[in-house]
């Protein structure tokens, strides 16, 4: 640590030096200001309970669809997701006349159709079982989600009126490893996984105009006006609000769906020849997709009411709420300069071993107690002045904050008849970089995790400490 200082202090030696010309000073001053330098390392003890997170700002580029139950705690988890559809500028379908997908008429004209339509929920990873029987209903919309709206875990559109109540209601049973897709092609490189929900049955839309199958009514609309579809705002409230997946029975598995994809199927005439088209419209970060997660709410309680330790469980679970002694770090040092002040959280290991143990958490957010919905609402990034991340070191089992110093300032700041002025909340998160290494996008972790950490009020262990380094001049 001394050397740290003897560094800076040299540094900035050379700065105010490059202003004078007589450097034979340099040496003396140098030695004369380490010898008058204090260094100062203090310990206190922290406090820290288990918090239930309720719900969390969920707006993702993933979808999360499936139930679980965690092996360690016995706790069920339930996701499902409501996803839009986002189309290209001004897209266009081919020429109308090359349409080769066509009906005859009574009167002996024709008219086009799609050949098909299905949604396709595609899916890199997923948690559980693989061929755990689920079953998922697919639910148009009525009305979109409104992109001015923020929109929680616990954010029901069937409660809110959002779901058409003659409209498209498919249920699908399924397994993740799809046995009806032969094993050769289930495991070539080219395949991923994914499940499939065909749209072909009578559609009816909200004029009462029937079409036989829900791709037929998206080309027709597309050639009765195109202008539908010059952006993925009007192609959301004129054609297609959207769909909600929702998990009606199963237990055992959690796709991790990565792009929710709406595909249509035709033929047409090309150079002569008739081919098979496709057009598709994806679910991207363009357009709202939000999951709702229904956690075990009397496990849930039953886990914050343990006092031996502190938990972390995503999605929408448990968050660990951290008091900071603030008073006791300050007292009798508020002249002296706070250098560093670190925490450590440990974690404990399960105890008990199962195939199917959630994966730990891999990144650590900690905020002040009063940001913990406008933190992810504004869409704010780690800041490392009052926002902090820690990795998880699997050699130490642990999670450490090497410097929250700022914080600490920070809260010594604020009023102290708020409850919250001392308190900072430890929140699952995942975590996106540009290219350059720097953070631009911190979101809630909602895939399964789950970690308890030493901490709260009856803590058999060691206790929880922040280590502060003052540094002040004799």
């Amino acid at each position: 640590m001394k050397l740290y200082y003897i560094s800076a202090i040299i540094i900035s030696a050379f700065i105010f030096g490059s202003c004078d010309d007589n450097t034979d000073e340099i040496g003396s001053s140098l030695i004369g200001n380490m010898d008058d330098l204090e260094i100062i390392p203090a310990k206190y003890n922290i406090s820290t309970s288990s918090i239930i997170a309720d719900s969390v700002y969920s707006r993702n580029t993933i979808g999360y669809l499936g139930k679980i139950r965690d092996p360690e705690t016995g706790a069920y988890i339930t996701s499902d997701f409501t996803t839009q559809f986002h189309t290209l500028e001004n897209y266009e379908f081919p020429d109308k006349d090359s349409i080769r997908s066509l009906v005859t008429l009574s009167d002996d004209s024709k008219e086009i159709i799609a050949d098909s339509c299905e949604l396709r929920l595609y899916f890199d990873n997923y948690y559980g079982d693989s061929l755990s029987t689920m079953k998922v209903t697919a639910y148009e919309l009525q009305t979109p989600m409104s992109e001015g709206e923020k929109y929680y875990s616990n954010y029901d559109p069937i409660k809110d009126g959002l779901i058409r109540t003659d409209g498209i209601k498919i249920n699908k049973l399924y397994t993740l490893s799809d046995q009806n897709v032969d094993e050769s092609v289930r495991g070539s490189s080219s395949y991923t996984a994914n499940i499939r929900i065909k749209l072909d049955k009578e559609y009816t839309d909200k004029d009462g105009k029937k079409y036989n199958n829900f791709g037929t009514y998206l080309m027709r609309k597309y050639y009765e006006n195109p202008s539908y579809f010059k952006d993925s705002y009007t192609f959301i409230h004129n054609l297609v609000p959207g769909y909600y997946f929702k998990i009606q029975s199963g237990l055992g598995s959690m796709a991790y769906i990565r792009t929710s994809q709406l595909n249509v199927y035709f033929r047409f005439l090309k150079n002569d020849s008739v081919v098979v088209g496709a057009s598709s419209f994806v679910g991207t970060e363009e357009v709202i997709q939000s999951t709702r997660i229904a956690n075990d709410a009397n496990t849930l309680k039953r886990l914050v009411e343990d006092k031996s330790c502190t938990y972390i469980k995503s999605p929408a679970g448990i968050f660990t709420e951290l008091t900071i002694p603030v008073d006791d770090i300050m007292n009798g040092h508020r002249n002296d300069t706070i250098n560093t002040a670190k925490i450590v959280l440990p974690r404990i290991n399960n105890t008990s071993q199962s195939e199917y143990t959630l994966d730990i958490p891999q990144t650590l957010l900690m905020i002040p107690a009063e940001e913990i919905h406008s933190f992810f609402e504004e869409g704010r990034v780690v800041d490392y002045k009052t926002s902090f991340i820690a990795l998880y070191d699997s050699k130490k089992n642990s999670y450490t904050f090497n410097n929250i110093s700022t914080l600490v300032k920070a809260m010594d700041q604020k009023d102290r008849s708020d409850s919250k002025w001392n308190k900072a909340v430890i929140i699952p998160v995942t975590v996106t970089y540009n290219t350059d290494g720097e953070i631009i996008k911190v979101a809630h972790d909602m895939s399964m995790t789950s970690t308890r950490l030493v901490g709260g009020s009856e803590n058999p262990y060691e206790p929880l400490t922040i280590d502060v380094i003052y540094s002040k001049f004799k």
